[in-house]
């Protein structure tokens, strides 16, 4: 990842539960902690990192599982994956590096481990940005053949191990090319140091279960999760940015993602956001200059849309 930011590694965690976070730190000023999607790592966030560390304190993270952070055990209810355990990680990390209160930046699967943040760390994130996702729980409430067409790799990954697993292995690199070439505008949207980064971390069959697990996760104990939440009145209390590509599949649900987000707030005014013109899934690749004019406008306390 280009720019002045130096790599780290904490051990975050209690015995028996730890777990090893690597990421960068670089800038000075107001903390933004920077979270990638699947299938990649925090050099997702290189177009735009270098540019907000001029005048805040960046953090981007690898998930757990997730390229150079540690693999823990997912257990046999996949809970060492959930989106609660991946935002603890987060939240200590920070707090480790100083910062008892910090806006988010999530992407994809980072965006789903903010949403948690935003409901069991509420004192902790000031303001949060989701990058073209919906609600996990509104996405499997609301299947239908384009959603599944579009997202097989849903269904997929949550079979059981390790059959997934013994299927991608045939070709994991030219699986992990499809993917990222097919979501968006194709695999030359991707810097070719970021693309490198993604294509060491899926090599590793270690880490392709890991996110195998984070799936698996995603389709039973967060949903029971969001479920308790849903039941105890819960909801997004900090104000919220939401992104989507105008292209792809979050923009072309049938109800605005705006209005999806506004319902998981417990005021919808804190929720502000619009679509990213000529972009699919991969916002920060596709499209940066616009990507990073809105989270600039964000943080700076503007709301669009």
């Amino acid at each position: 990842m280009s720019g002045d930011l130096t790599p780290f590694d904490l051990t975050v965690g209690g015995p028996g539960e730890q777990v090893s976070v690597h990421g960068v730190r670089g800038g000075d000023g107001p903390p933004v902690l920077l979270l990638h999607g699947f299938p990649q790592t925090h050099a997702m966030w290189g177009p735009v990192a270098a540019d907000l560390a001029r005048d805040h304190t960046v953090v981007a993270t690898d998930l757990r599982g997730y390229g150079a952070s540690g693999r823990p055990e997912a257990g046999p209810d996949h809970a060492g994956y959930s989106f609660r355990a991946m935002a603890g990680d987060q939240v200590e990390v920070m707090r480790r590096l100083g910062f008892d209160s910090f806006t988010v930046v999530g992407h994809d699967r980072g965006a789903r481990v903010t949403h948690r943040m935003l409901l069991d760390h509420p004192g902790r994130v000031r303001r949060a940005a989701l990058l073209d996702i919906l609600p996990t729980a509104y996405v499997y409430s609301h299947v239908d053949r384009a959603l599944a067409t579009a997202y097989y790799h849903w269904f997929f990954f949550i079979q059981p191990a390790d059959l997934p697993e013994r299927l991608i292995a045939g070709d994991p690199i030219g699986y992990l090319h499809r993917l990222l070439g097919g979501w968006g505008s194709g695999l030359d949207a991707h810097p070719a140091e970021a693309l490198a980064s993604y294509e060491r971390a899926f090599a590793d069959p270690a880490a392709r279960h890991a996110m195998m697990e984070d799936y698996r996760a995603g389709a039973s104990i967060d949903l029971e999760h969001d479920a308790a939440d849903a039941e105890a009145g819960n909801r997004i209390t900090a104000p919220t940015l939401v992104l989507w590509g105008e292209s792809g599949v979050v923009g072309a649900n049938a109800e605005s993602p705006l209005e999806v987000w506004r319902r998981a707030a417990a005021d919808p005014a804190l929720v502000s956001g619009r679509a990213v013109a000529q972009a699919g899934h991969f916002l920060v690749d596709e499209r940066p200059a616009e990507t990073l004019a809105a989270i600039r406008g964000f943080l700076a306390g503007q709301q669009t849309g």
